[in-house]
């Protein structure tokens, strides 16, 4: 019990030096990875760098303790981020306090989501998601992050469409005139070091090489070129204009911010309180409208902070030393030029007039606070928690998916069990005390997983080694990495997306089914065409899945069976065979219940109709594994349909389960005992008797029997008819066993063959 509630206990049974060494080499290479992909992976959540790196010191320690799993590396992913970014933006601007402050809250329910269905012992909910389903949106989602990274590749700033094609046109619009060449040749630069490194050199951390490489260079170059400059400096009106209406716009956007805050907070005592309906329906109505001027007071922020970003400038130096900015190629004549392009850095809050940020070259990941930060409860917001609900729902799926499946590919080289529902206690605890130390949502990661499973990992002693690295860049080498390119990042980040696009299960699905390949398909289709809201691509595969699955469910195959060239009974449409007349096989494929109950009277009455010589049907039950009281009843209404046309109906292979539900229904003796018959085989045995008319010279070959009809001769060439069954052992080699015939012709068989006279 004490193992079970804390799994690293086991870590320590047999464990030994040599391990501890494997566990602290590896937990040292997985840090090298994890440090700027963390970061990378921050970076596309649209949260300050350094939270990734926060996110990946207590999560990983948590879920390593209690998770089941020794090599399961957790912290930032790709696909949890893409998801964190989808969830948040609608509520607050990227990089804000607002923003942050709801990432961490994000990860605090998720953690509580996991948590209690690990619990519940519920791990198998995700069964919901089927692997068509996973693999379409994984590999969707692939797309937009490697296409969400452009701009940053490009160093251009670009309005965010609706929808995520329309924003990768406009970056694309914008390339074409404001590509920062600096930054996009570094961005090919690493991408290409890192595909060769990747392919020629793998056992080196190339993401790491990469990193230090670039930062060197950005350093050693100068990459980064801001000035803060006075208002006054900018020679432009039209950029002076433009920042102090976005200062305007920053200041009334917090202003209305706060007061819809005070008025929720009203709202929610009024509620309480039971007061006048009318009067709280008047303050939602200005609460509303509240919110409708946020809205246009962010898109009109955010127009002029990308006009700003991409207003292209040039710089020339006044008489006493200052540079002074003029719109690019409106500098006066006679004054010394600088040879840079320049632009305006907006973040998401007001400018400063009197130190006005302008950069002349390309964007660097800049200051990251020294150290871990200060362990805090997150800010609690009903009305935030209820907006981001149904993604906060999917991420815990899509998530814990992600890393159960990363678990079980890994333990299936170690030899480890892996339990679901303990891996779900372990990332719901990395969430949740995770948010506590300012975490962002986490899951299981493949590549770090791989590396950790590759590299000699024993136990979860890696990982927290692992996160001890963290702890010590974030002590000793901030500054180092204030001058990593995030063009570099961006490349980081497209490296590490192109492994979840998986083309050969698009064409699995299609090879197995072509339902499949069509949930598949349109779960793929609309997650694209609908990004950033990839919510709707889960939706709309999981829809047509369950959709398909109630149509099969209503709809079950229902198979003629008839005799195929191998002596086996299969379905006499499929494999064009000729039935019999009188006796028709039907094999029922699935659960007999209340949807579909009506659906196999809707058959048999179908057959009677085609079959006017019908004397007899035979219900091999060996795919019914399941039946219901509705389902009783419907077979009680066939059974009675059938016997008052004056033709019999019999059962074979039907399994316990569903035999007791016959017998408590009382449906076994309706039925009748001799019309049960435990194979197919007996009751066809059986059956031909009954329906076949059948004599001593009148032996008739049956479609739905591998029996032929055989003449003995004896001496006096008097001719005996009976049946043999064949059994074919090879190409052209049978067994021939004398099966059925008359009585007096099964008693003259035996009595020969005791003889030895056949």
């Amino acid at each position: 019990m004490i193992n079970k509630i804390f799994p690293f206990l086991n870590w320590f049974k047999d464990y030994s030096n040599e391990k501890f060494r494997h566990d602290i080499l590896s937990g040292i290479t997985v840090s090298l990875v994890v440090i700027p992909q963390s970061m990378a992976y921050a970076q596309l959540a649209g949260l300050p760098i350094y939270y990734g790196l926060y996110a990946s010191f207590l999560p990983t320690i948590f879920a390593a303790m209690f998770g089941s799993s020794n090599h399961l590396s957790t912290g930032p992913t790709a696909v949890v981020s893409l998801l964190t970014s989808v969830a948040l933006e609608p509520l607050a601007t990227s990089g804000s306090e607002a923003y942050i402050a709801y990432a961490i809250l994000l990860s605090l329910t998720i953690g509580i989501f996991r948590l209690s269905l690990g619990i519940l012992r519920l791990g198998l909910i995700v069964n919901f998601l089927s692997l068509p389903v996973v693999n379409s949106y994984t590999s969707a989602a692939a797309i937009i992050i490697a296409t969400s990274q452009l701009s940053r590749m490009f160093g251009v700033y670009v309005n965010e469409g609706a929808y995520h094609y329309q924003t990768v046109e406009n970056v694309i619009s914008a390339a074409l005139i404001y590509t920062h060449l600096p930054t996009l040749l570094i961005a090919c630069s690493s991408l290409t070091l890192m595909f060769l490194l990747k392919k020629y050199v793998s056992k080196i951390p190339f993401i790491l090489v990469t990193v230090v490489i670039f930062t060197f260079i950005s350093w050693a170059s100068g990459f980064e070129h801001d000035v803060a400059v006075n208002i006054k400096n900018i020679k432009s009106p039209e950029i002076v204009n433009m920042i102090k209406q976005f200062n305007v716009d920053m200041h009334l956007l917090v202003d209305h911010a706060s007061e819809r805050t005070k008025l929720r907070d009203k709202i929610d005592a009024m509620k309480s309180a039971d007061s006048n309906a009318f009067r709280v329906v008047d303050e939602q109505y200005y609460a509303s409208l509240i919110g409708i001027k946020i809205k246009n007071e962010k898109h009109e922020s955010q127009i002029l902070r990308d006009e700003l970003n991409n207003f292209m400038l040039e710089a020339g130096k006044s008489k006493d030393g200052k540079l002074l900015f003029y719109n690019y190629g409106k500098i006066p004549k006679g004054m010394e030029k600088d040879e840079r392009i320049w632009r305006v850095k907006v973040r998401n809050y007001p400018i400063n007039e009197s130190a006005v940020l302008i950069t002349g070259g390309g964007s660097v990941v800049g200051n990251i606070p020294k150290g871990l930060p200060a362990i805090s409860m997150p800010n609690f917001d009903l009305n935030v928690f209820l907006r981001f609900l149904p993604m906060a729902l999917i991420i815990t799926l899509l998530g814990f998916m992600e890393a159960i499946s990363i678990g079980k590919s890994i333990a299936v080289k170690s030899g480890q069990k892996i339990d679901p529902n303990q891996e779900l206690i372990g990332q719901g605890l990395a969430n949740i005390i995770g948010s506590f130390g300012q975490s962002y949502p986490v899951s299981g990661s493949f590549s770090r997983s791989a590396i950790n499973f590759h590299s000699g990992a024993f136990t979860g002693i890696a990982n927290i080694v692992s996160s001890l690295v963290i702890v010590l860049t974030l002590y000793f080498f901030t500054n180092f990495l204030y001058f990593l390119p995030k063009a570099v990042l961006a490349s980081v980040i497209i490296m590490a997306v192109l492994s979840l696009m998986n083309i050969k299960g698009f064409i699995n699905a299609w090879k197995a089914h072509r339902i499949d390949g069509a949930i598949s398909t349109i779960t793929f289709i609309v997650t694209l065409i609908f990004a950033p809201h990839l919510e709707y691509g889960i939706l709309a595969g999981v829809t047509i899945s369950l959709i398909v699955y109630l149509y099969n469910s209503m709809r079950p195959r229902i198979v003629s069976l008839s005799m195929a060239d191998d002596f086996s009974l299969r379905s006499a449409k499929r494999y064009g065979l000729k039935e019999c007349n009188v006796i028709t096989a039907l094999r029922f494929d699935g659960s007999l219940f209340f949807a579909n109950s009506t659906y196999l009277d809707d058959t048999i009455v179908k057959i009677m109709a085609q079959k006017p010589k019908i004397k007899h049907f035979l219900i091999v039950c060996n795919g019914i594994n399941d039946l219901d009281y509705s389902g009783a009843c419907a077979l009680k209404l066939v059974i009675e349909k059938i016997r008052v046309r004056g033709l019999g109906i019999s059962f074979s292979g039907i399994n316990e389960k569903v035999m007791k539900i016959l017998e408590r229904t009382g449906l076994i003796d309706f039925i009748g005992t001799e019309h049960i018959f435990p194979t197919q085989v007996d009751a066809l045995e059986t059956l031909y008797f009954q329906t076949h008319e059948v004599g001593k010279t009148n032996i008739l070959a049956c479609p739905l029997l591998n029996y032929i009809p055989i003449e003995t001769t004896k001496k006096e060439n008097q001719k005996t008819p009976f049946f043999v069954r064949l059994e074919k052992i090879e190409p052209e080699l049978f067994i021939l066993t004398p099966t059925i015939g008359t009585e007096d012709i099964r008693k003259e068989f035996e009595e020969k063959k005791k003889k030895k006279d056949v």
